[in-house]
């Protein structure tokens, strides 16, 4: 008997084993990645941040270090086209399964990669859950996006941009319950010649300062901001109001214009 015992230790042991190495692949909530431990976005925060970037089928949305790939598999249910790039494998794995599973695999792609190194021109939507030195990191990348490309962020804000929205979930939510909406606006900077003078902009993000120069006088501006492509200020106690286009500039009706003064 006890050579019997003895000999079915290892085969018990083997059978462990292979049980193990065939168990799926399971996170853990703060385990290490590259460049963030992993802690995913609550299902709730996940579903706000997409309604505030009003996601709708004809957006493509991205998320750089997706971990589990929910937001991208959310925003794939509401019908939009969506891309996930992680760093770790198992973790890329992981959300195809999921992505598979929930029958959005034809929508929802994910990648092995490197955020830093991810292509992100194609995103009109940008569903992120990051640190604020990622962010910063990543901000020029941001800006260099489409004006009206949306960007939503969990728990924390990109340092120095000003959100266009902020919500926070009650209710079930526990922690990581807050959103930030940025809009990514046009570049604008420099200065513009209308018929009646010169305008002259100073941009801080969405941000507007500057002067207005007509008939001799330097107007300052007032109430400046873009929303992607939508500007706005008021100089001289008029308010302009119009979308911007390339190198041009262009109220509603063309009660006014602007082109971008060439050096």
């Amino acid at each position: 008997m006890l050579l019997l015992a003895l000999c079915l230790v290892p085969a018990v042991g083997g059978a462990v084993l292979a049980q193990e190495a065939e168990k799926p692949y399971e996170p853990m909530v703060g385990q290490e990645g590259k460049d963030v431990v992993w802690v995913p976005t609550p299902q709730v925060l996940t579903e706000r941040m997409l309604d505030m970037a009003k996601v709708t089928p004809l957006d493509y949305v991205m998320d750089l270090g997706s971990g589990d790939g929910r937001n991208v598999i959310a925003a794939a249910k509401r019908g939009a086209r969506g891309r996930g790039v992680e760093y770790n494998p198992d973790m890329v794995a992981l959300s195809r399964r999921i992505a598979a599973k929930e029958g959005v695999d034809g929508r929802a792609e994910f990648v092995q990669g490197d955020m830093f190194e991810a292509d992100i021109s194609a995103a009109t939507v940008l569903a992120l859950f990051l640190l604020p030195d990622n962010l910063t990191r990543l901000t020029p990348k941001f800006l260099n996006l489409s004006p009206g490309s949306r960007i939503v962020a969990n728990g924390f804000g990109i340092g120095g941009w000003d959100p266009d929205e902020t919500s926070r979930v009650e209710g079930d939510c526990e922690q990581w319950c807050t959103a930030y909406l940025y809009i990514v606006p046009a570049k604008v900077a420099g200065a513009w010649k209308l018929p009646s003078g010169t305008l002259r902009l100073d941009q801080r993000f969405q941000m507007l300062t500057g002067t207005l120069e007509t008939g001799g006088k330097t107007l300052p501006l007032t109430n400046g901001r873009l929303r992607g492509d939508q500007v706005q200020f008021t100089a001289g106690g008029v308010t302009y109001e119009g979308r911007v286009n390339g190198e041009a500039m262009e109220g509603a009706n063309s009660v006014w214009r602007a082109v971008r003064a060439r050096p």
